[in-house]
């Protein structure tokens, strides 16, 4: 397992835990928004650490966090993942996986194994619209049906999430993904912000007013919604 980055506390990711984040290299969507380009269009420039070195970090971090996020680019297309959540599960913290949802059958191995506590899945638009999202011509967005039906199916607590893109998508697109998705426990629209290693330059964050309009948009269809990364 390739990993490329280890955030030693975070108060945001994983939700009411003190948590750290390891990061895995590699993703098979090319986002043209992604905000982590070193991770995926230039992954022989990040550094790597070895997985027992994040692993004699976090032994000397229990009990002071709680938690680990295993996140990406997009985790589940790495060999060994199984292996190190067991490891990490030994040393008594909780589990959160970050994952794009292209990967059902790998998300249900993981989640029959008892090695995620919690799920944030990507959505990363209404059906019509997720190749051009994703940055793949022939995307077939099957899959992420698969994988939320996986996630509803499997007892493990999750949310689903939408980074909004004011050049991608609309209000019609988020009620869109609510008419797909309906029945999620939780669904969050996030913010996009230009961090500037971009895929693709060019991309803006959406207006306040616009998420207000999208996030009315979503709330018949979902257990719990709200907006991320506005002030």
């Amino acid at each position: 397992m390739r990993i490329c980055g280890l955030q030693t506390l975070s108060m945001v990711d994983y939700p009411s835990k003190l948590a750290a984040t390891v990061f895995t290299g590699g993703c098979n969507l090319r986002c043209p928004f992604c905000h982590n380009a070193l991770l995926v269009t230039r992954l022989e420039e990040s550094p790597t650490l070895q997985q027992e070195e994040v692993l004699a970090f976090l032994k000397r971090r229990r009990g002071l966090l709680d938690g680990v996020v295993l996140s990406g680019g997009e985790p589940l297309i790495q060999s060994g993942v199984p292996e190190f959540l067991q490891k990490v599960r030994s040393l008594g913290f909780s589990i959160k996986l970050d994952t794009n949802g292209c990967y059902p059958d790998a998300l249900e191995a993981l989640l029959d194994q008892g090695l995620a506590d919690y799920v944030a899945m990507d959505v990363k638009n209404a059906p019509e619209h997720y190749a051009q999202t994703v940055g793949i011509p022939d995307f077939d967005p099957a899959v992420i049906t698969r994988s939320a039906a996986v996630l509803a199916r499997s007892g493990v607590d999750y949310e689903l999430r939408t980074t909004v893109v004011r050049e991608l998508h609309t209000v019609a697109d988020i009620a869109a993904i609510g008419a797909w998705m309906q029945g999620a426990p939780r669904y969050f629209l996030q913010c996009f912000v230009d961090s500037g290693a971009l895929i693709s330059p060019g991309f803006h964050a959406p207006d306040r007013a616009d998420l207000e309009n999208m996030l009315q948009a979503a709330r018949p269809f979902f257990g719990e919604t709200a907006l991320r990364g506005v002030d």
